[in-house]
């Protein structure tokens, strides 16, 4: 595997906690495993594999560390680069945007030019109404609900690392 960096952005601790999961089952260091706070121009330049998550908050937003380090994704050189992006949401109590922070990041790192990975989970085993994560069908990367479906966490994060770990 090349260099990978998981960045996560967590208020309440779930997305970090996804974070260091996907991170131990892929084998990245926690030396490797950030904070979205640290996301800079000179961390980007260190990794060809990015794994983005982010927990969304309020009506659809991202969570607070995401705003700036989505700037420097928007600002980078990607080309060349595998990103992949995983979220948290709350699909009862906030279902009509649920993990529409996903899409965020994924846009910003697709229109900075990597090579976007793991985008294809079917969003048909998922109970929500709505969300902007969602593409034909499809959510852009790892959605999880660790509110209301955290008994399938565990084997979400095993499917989408089996599919995303060949390319990294």
């Amino acid at each position: 595997m090349k260099p990978t960096a998981i960045f996560y952005g967590s208020t309440s601790g779930n997305c970090e906690s996804i974070a260091r999961k996907i991170g131990e089952a892929l084998g990245v260091g926690a030396s490797d495993i950030y904070s979205a706070s640290e996301l800079d121009a000179a961390k980007l330049g260190q990794y060809d594999n990015l794994l983005l998550g982010s927990s969304t908050w309020g009506c659809g937003d991202l969570q607070d560390e995401w705003y700036d380090a989505v700037e420097v994704l928007k600002g980078a050189d990607l080309s060349g680069k595998q990103v992949a992006v995983f979220g948290c949401g709350d699909s009862c109590g906030f279902g009509s945007t649920f993990c529409n922070a996903m899409a965020t990041i994924y846009d910003a790192a697709k229109g900075a030019g990597a090579t976007m990975i793991g985008d294809g989970v079917d969003a048909a085993g998922y109970s929500f109404d709505d969300s902007e994560a969602v593409r034909d069908g499809k959510f852009v990367g790892l959605a999880l609900d660790e509110d209301n479906e955290s008994d399938l966490t565990d084997s979400r994060i095993a499917a989408w690392v089996g599919e995303i770990a060949p390319k990294l």
